[in-house]
Parts: structure tokens; C-alpha cells; sequence
């Protein structure tokens, strides 16, 4: 009997993994079970927790439940839900453009830019136009670091100049001129209504109104930026989360190297 029951239970579930169809694991491959927090603006009540389970079926999903929910003030109920999506994506054919640099750790990035250029790397850093957070910059910039990174000012071929927060984009180009800049790395970290990409656009408007841009390496960072964001808006690189001095540090000296080799090659 015990056997018969084991039996039944194992054909129930699916361990069958097709990248083609892939879909959220909860217990079992392919149950795609998720995890949803929001806040309807309702009272709280039997209503309230029947709109939040239409919703949810609404999104795709099947088999709503609603595990918690709290009034946060009168007219607003927050909910914590489960439910099993219905869609998949195809995983094998996803591409997601990336910063094509070999990562190197600080001493592997010194000796390299030692080695192939023979003189520090001047970078310039700052949070700009109205962003006055410094958190995203320091941990890039910073000698101590983040996270058991060091920062860019612990390098010993980078020179690294890191001007704070709330920089205006027009000062922040007179400075890079003034210091002889390299590569210039902006960290943006607020973006309501999308003021990040109003600011970083302006800036790349700047440098080439100045006959900058084809000049200088320009990189800009942030937890809502991506490379492939960054190279719409006319960067040559971007890192998002998760990015750490030696990643900004590896693909600046292995851009700036590049293009030496191909001033050299037209010579």
C-alpha cells in the first residue's frame, strides 16, 4: 500500500527541467510558485482580500492566496500573497549585453596598467545633477571600499578623484578637464520619475557640445542602471548591483588599453 502511495506521489511531480519553458520554483521543479507584496488603496476586509486574489488571477497567476495582509492606515491594506504563474520563458534564448572586460583584482589591475601603459589612470567620480546620495560613489571610490573590495583611491597606478554628491554636470566636466581624466564614472542612485536618465543624458550632451566624449571613457553606475541602459544612453559602460571596484577598475584600464592599440594601429 505504502509502495502503491510513494508511486502515485512521484509521477505528481515534475522534476523536468526544460530551459525552453522555464518556470518559478517554489517545493517542486516547474510548480511556479511566487511571491507577491502590494498595497491596494482599500479598507481592510473580506472585499479587500477577495480584489487582491482577482488581481493576482489577472496577473497570470493560479491558485491565489493570501497569507497576510494589514491595514497601513485607514483606506490602504497591504498584502503578502502566493500563487503558480502560468508562463514560462525560454532561458536558452536570452541574451543580455554585459561589459566585455576580464574581471582583475586590485594588485592583477595595477600591474596591468603598469605594464601596458606605463602611468596611473586618472578617474574622475561623482554623484551628479540633484542625486545626493554618496554611498553608491564611495563604495566604488573610497580606499576602504565595500564588501572586502577596495576602493579605486587603494590602487596604486589609479588616481582617483571622488568630488561627492550633487555635482552639476557642467562643473563636473571643468574638473575632469582640470585633473586630465582618463575615464569619468557617474553613480546615479535616485530615479523617480526617471530622473536619473534626464541627468545622465545631459551630461553626454555636454561633453560632446565640449568635443569630450570620443576622448574620454565614461561609465556610470547605479541599483537601477544596467550596461545595456547605459549604452543607450551613450556610456561605454554601466554596472548595476553587485559591481564592485574591481569590475569598474578592470574594464576602464582594459578600455583605456584598447584604445591605445587602435590610436596606434592608425598611426
Amino acid at each position: 500500500m505504502s509502495g502503491g502511495l510513494y508511486s502515485m506521489q512521484s509521477k505528481e511531480f515534475d522534476k523536468t527541467l526544460d530551459l525552453e519553458k522555464v518556470k518559478p520554483y517554489g517545493d517542486t521543479m516547474n510548480d511556479g510558485k511566487v511571491q507577491l507584496s502590494f498595497t491596494l488603496p482599500v479598507p481592510m476586509g473580506d472585499e479587500a482580500i477577495e480584489a487582491a486574489k482577482q488581481l493576482i488571477r489577472q496577473m497570470g497567476f493560479e491558485n491565489p492566496q493570501v497569507v497576510y495582509y494589514k491595514e497601513l492606515t485607514p483606506g490602504f491594506t497591504f498584502f503578502n500573497c502566493y500563487g503558480s504563474t502560468i508562463h514560462t520563458v525560454n532561458f536558452s534564448n536570452i541574451y543580455v549585453p554585459k561589459v566585455e572586460s576580464g574581471k582583475m583584482d586590485m594588485h592583477e589591475t595595477d600591474d596591468y596598467i603598469r605594464e601596458q601603459v606605463g602611468r596611473p589612470l586618472v578617474i574622475v567620480g561623482a554623484s551628479t545633477g540633484t542625486d545626493a546620495h554618496t554611498v553608491g560613489i564611495d563604495a566604488i571610490m573610497n580606499m576602504k571600499g565595500y564588501a572586502g573590495h577596495y576602493g579605486l583611491e587603494r590602487y596604486e597606478m589609479i588616481d582617483a578623484y571622488n568630488l561627492g554628491s550633487q555635482v552639476p554636470n557642467e562643473e563636473f566636466i571643468a574638473k575632469a578637464i582640470e585633473l586630465g581624466a582618463d575615464a569619468l564614472l557617474v553613480s546615479q542612485t535616485v530615479t523617480q520619475k526617471d530622473v536619473h536618465i534626464k541627468n545622465l543624458v545631459e551630461l553626454v550632451e555636454l561633453m560632446e557640445a565640449e568635443g569630450l566624449r570620443d576622448k574620454l571613457i565614461l561609465v556610470c553606475g547605479g541599483p537601477r542602471l544596467s550596461h545595456e541602459l547605459a549604452k543607450e544612453l551613450g556610456y561605454d559602460a554601466g554596472f548595476g548591483m553587485n559591481s564592485y571596484a574591481d569590475d569598474v577598475a578592470s574594464y576602464i584600464s582594459q578600455e583605456f588599453v584598447r584604445r591605445l592599440s587602435v590610436k596606434k594601429n592608425k598611426i
